[in-house]
């Protein structure tokens, strides 16, 4: 086996699978709903399904709670006038999860309250909400741009880090968390972002400003969110969160960036604005 071949075969891997996806997500964003909804709730529960089992190897959590209400929190995302009704759903997390641990206790003499409750709530929290976010800013008069471009600039800040830092990065980063991350690549990734913002607003012949925040906000706060995510699988001693999607892991390594950026994009454009 020549050996020299496989970083070309892994970068073919990746590119593929990573084409394919992101044919699905503007195709879901186009389509709208009900099609979008479905494709983020496959995506949220498979991301939530990953989470679970990576906290676990760490703390006890209680997936029968987390599932039910993810489905109760999506659904009242997609089908309900205001967001401000996912809060009641998500303040029962942590109440049921007491309520479950009070009846193993009693049983068994045995109980994981504090440790449960905030590992189920926070799969909710780091997972569910983001994904209700996306939910829920398709439905806004400038959705599928939004939603455009936030995936865009993503997309674009995770090659142009990758290919700059593979090629110039020299400066770790954050190495205790991501031993291969560059401040190259950092910057890279930042330029990459910024570039598909004003490349979007050219094409779309709109105003700037809004894409270059969007993009703003993926070449920055996207990239501390995926190292958020390898500081959980750094500290759960894992290298993937998952296999599904060949060439990236699992599906949480492919979407950790989506999840801080859909927050700031939900909060400016469909709260503020």
């Amino acid at each position: 086996m020549d050996l020299s071949k496989a970083p070309d075969k892994e970068l073919a891997l990746r590119s593929v699978s990573g084409i394919t996806l992101a044919f699905a997500v503007l195709g879901g964003i186009y389509l709208g709903n009900p099609y979008w909804f479905a494709l983020c709730f496959c995506i949220c529960i498979g991301s939530l399904a990953e989470f679970y089992r990576m906290i676990s190897k760490k703390f006890h959590v209680s997936r029968i709670v987390g599932f039910s209400l993810a489905v109760f929190i999506l659904f009242a995302a997609a089908f309900s006038d205001d967001p401000a009704v996912v809060l009641p759903i998500l303040a029962a997390a942590p109440l049921l999860v007491f309520f479950i641990e009070i009846a193993r206790k009693h049983l068994f003499g045995e109980s994981h309250g504090i440790a449960s409750s905030g590992g189920t709530t926070a799969g909710l929290l780091y997972i569910v909400l983001p994904w209700s976010f996306l939910v829920m800013l398709r439905d806004h008069m400038w959705g599928m741009y939004l939603l455009t471009a936030l995936f865009s600039c993503t997309w674009s800040c995770d090659v142009s880090a990758y290919l700059v830092g593979s090629r110039w990065g020299r400066t770790l980063l954050c190495p205790s968390v991501s031993p291969k991350k560059t401040i190259e690549g950092f910057a890279g990734g930042f330029a990459g972002s910024l570039l598909c913002g004003g490349a979007l607003a050219f094409v779309w012949n709109i105003a700037p400003i809004p894409l270059l925040l969007i993009a703003f906000f993926c070449g920055t706060f996207g990239q501390i969110g995926d190292l958020a995510e390898s500081l959980v699988k750094r500290e759960v001693e894992i290298k993937d969160s998952g296999g599904l999607i060949p060439g990236h892991g699992g599906i949480l390594d492919r979407f950790d960036s989506v999840l801080i950026n859909s927050v700031l994009v939900f909060f400016v454009f469909g709260v503020l604005g």
